[in-house]
């Protein structure tokens, strides 16, 4: 790869202790202390165990989205379906087939790796990875529960999604990033798209997402 290219770059860096400050219900904080340009710096961050969401498609380019509750912000806002790998050992792709049925009673017959980043990475290690599906059709609904209860789900264009995030009308970042992702692998044929098991180095878990190197 051309050194020009514009891209990330994992950085070895040396980790003197590293904790769980905060042991939560769903995910931890954690507490690193690492050496860094000459100084000893110590930084707390959500450790995530990652996450996937679906951006399925059907033949007439409409997008599913669903409408569902969040309490830290108290919104009912529309979002792709999505969710944690939580399940210890689940394949992405499996885990992405999964929230698709289980969120929207839907299933897909294609799939294919649309885009991956980071959700907040001066803060979290949570990487999410977007899955374009296609070859849908609906499946018996799913009984759910909490805010899940009354998610709403909703076919919509895809360039009417994407009006929707240029007039700031949604603000879901998964929902954002994903629904611009297709809008640019569409105008380019669908050629940027990946296979939907693609290696998965920045995932949180992989020992390749970091180069930290701990220290006694």
């Amino acid at each position: 790869m051309p050194e020009d290219l514009l891209r990330d770059d994992v950085v070895p860096v040396h980790v003197t202790a590293s904790d769980v400050a905060y042991n939560g219900a769903i995910w931890n904080v954690r507490r690193d202390s690492f050496a860094y340009n000459g100084a000893s710096i110590t930084r707390e961050y959500i450790d995530h165990p990652g996450a996937v969401a679906v951006l399925a498609l059907d033949e007439q380019d409409r997008v599913l989205v669903i409408k569902q509750y969040r309490q830290p912000t108290g919104l009912r806002g529309w979002e792709l379906p999505a969710g944690l790998l939580d399940i210890a050992g689940e394949n992405a792709v499996v885990g992405a087939q999964r929230e698709l049925a289980e969120e929207a009673d839907v299933v897909a017959t294609e799939w294919a790796l649309l885009t991956e980043f980071y959700t907040s990475p001066g803060g979290s290690n949570e990487a999410i990875r977007v899955y374009l599906a296609r070859g849908v059709s609906a499946i018996a609904a799913f009984d759910r529960t909490h805010e899940e209860a009354d998610i709403e789900p909703r076919w919509v264009s895809l360039d009417e999604c994407v009006d929707a995030v240029m007039a700031r009308r949604v603000s879901n970042p998964i929902l954002i990033v994903g629904i611009l992702a297709a809008q640019v692998a569409r105008s380019r044929g669908w050629s940027t798209l990946a296979p939907a098991d693609s290696p998965w180095p920045r995932h949180p878990r992989s020992s390749q997402s970091r180069g930290l190197h701990i220290t006694a």
